[in-house]
Parts: structure tokens; C-alpha cells; sequence
């Protein structure tokens, strides 16, 4: 079974929006988004969505993730990595989930939060 199967789109709604609530009073991090949460929000749920082995919504929608790429305009160096890599984390502990499934989930995350570095 894929992470996508396994979790549902009610699960990784929830840890994007946990992960979220945790963004919006970070000063190192918050001020890479736009004052709305929102659309990033929705991104990041559909991405998550097919990467995880659901729909392609994300691509059909957007083309090609290109993550690192669309982040390039934002300074991310290890402390930037490190903190979005702590809140993502700290919102997949409140999602139910084995603990082989939260192993994966964490494996994705901590190889993409390094990806991201471009500074």
C-alpha cells in the first residue's frame, strides 16, 4: 500500500494544516509566504496527495513539481531546513498513523527539508 492509501486525504489534510498553524508565528520561515496561508496550504496538500501515491491533481494542475526549483527565489539555509523540518515533524506526530508509515513520512521529509538548502 502507498503513504496515500495507508493515510487518506482526511490525514494529510490534517498534518498540512497542523504544520501550517506552526508556520504562521515562525519569524524565521513566515516571512517567505504571502500574508494568505491558504493557496500555500492547498499546494502543499495536493503535492503531498500525489507524492505520496494518490492523485495527480498537483501535476495536472501546476506541471511538474520542480520542488527545489520553485523554491529558489527563498534564502533556505540549514536553519530555515531545520525548523520547517521540526514543525513538519511535530504535526505528523498528531496524525495516527504505524509507526512504519510515520517512519516513511519522516524519511520524505527529512530528504526533502535538505533538497530545499540553497544557502
Amino acid at each position: 500500500m502507498t503513504i496515500y492509501e495507508t493515510l487518506g486525504d482526511e490525514k494529510i489534510k490534517q498534518m498540512v494544516n497542523l504544520f501550517y498553524e506552526k508556520i504562521a508565528d515562525d519569524e524565521v520561515i513566515r516571512p517567505m509566504y504571502p500574508e494568505d496561508l491558504t493557496p500555500a496550504e492547498d499546494r502543499l496538500y495536493l503535492f503531498l496527495i500525489q507524492v505520496f501515491g494518490g492523485p495527480t491533481t498537483y501535476s495536472d494542475k501546476r506541471g511538474h513539481p520542480r520542488l527545489r526549483r520553485r523554491h529558489f527565489a527563498y534564502p533556505i539555509d540549514m536553519n530555515a531546513s531545520d525548523r520547517w523540518l521540526k514543525y513538519m515533524s511535530e504535526a505528523v506526530a498528531q496524525i495516527e498513523m504505524t509507526a512504519e508509515t510515520r517512519t516513511q513520512v519522516l524519511g520524505y521529509f527529512g530528504r526533502a527539508a535538505l533538497w530545499m538548502v540553497n544557502k
